[in-house]
């Protein structure tokens, strides 16, 4: 792991490379990310880097984080995140951008993936629904059908596809591709699409 990065989704574009095809990339302003501690296998059990992302006013945090700001002597910041066993020569009052990364090299994004509520077996595991094919139903075309197991077990085998909670969930999507970067702008530019709706915070983690 040799960088990462929180930022928030910007939205979809498309951009054309030197050959003059189109790729789909997602926007992500992206930091800065003040680095606030380094935790250490001697001292802690584990390596990690713990950074900051978006100010906030100071009397919206609990007084523990607000004594840390105090104590680095910087602005409050909204979110707080370790990133374990990162590479390179971070230290405490640093700040990690998006000039960290490198264009071509491959990222995990990750984020909470859209809401889409309470759902169906047909839009959340594509079923086909049982239709009008069975002993004249008239009313179940978006059913599930039987999920009985007959006389034996006699009953619902667990983790059967059925209707529930849909969307909403921490989502990673690896081996994204950095095709662009603007510092002056805080942004990536990440090939293909990224989890989260316009907005969404989202981690980034340079592989």
């Amino acid at each position: 792991m040799k960088a990462a990065i929180l930022g928030r989704k910007i939205g979809m574009t498309t951009i054309y490379n030197a050959n003059g095809r189109q790729i789909p990339v997602t926007l992500v302003k992206a930091g800065p990310c003040p680095i606030l501690k380094l935790r250490t296998e001697q001292k802690d059990g584990y390596n990690a880097v713990m950074v900051g992302f978006e100010e906030i006013q100071d009397k919206k945090l609990i007084k523990p984080l607000s004594g840390l700001f105090k104590k680095l002597q910087m602005p409050a910041l909204r979110y707080i995140k370790e990133f374990r066993d990162l590479i390179g020569d971070y230290a405490v009052g640093n700040t990690i951008t998006v000039e960290n990364f490198k264009i071509g090299s491959k990222v995990r994004v990750s984020g909470i993936s859209k809401g889409k509520g309470y759902q169906g077996v047909v839009k959340r595991h594509n079923f086909g629904g049982v239709g009008m094919v069975t002993h004249g139903q008239s009313d179940r075309q978006r059913h599930p059908g039987s999920i009985g197991a007959s006389s034996y077990p006699s009953r619902v085998i667990k983790g059967l596809r059925m209707a529930g909670q849909m969307g909403n969930k921490q989502v990673s999507v690896r081996n994204l591709e950095v095709v662009g970067i603007y510092p002056e702008e805080n942004v990536l530019a990440i090939k293909g699409g990224v989890p989260g709706a316009k907005n969404s915070l989202i981690e980034i983690v340079e592989k």
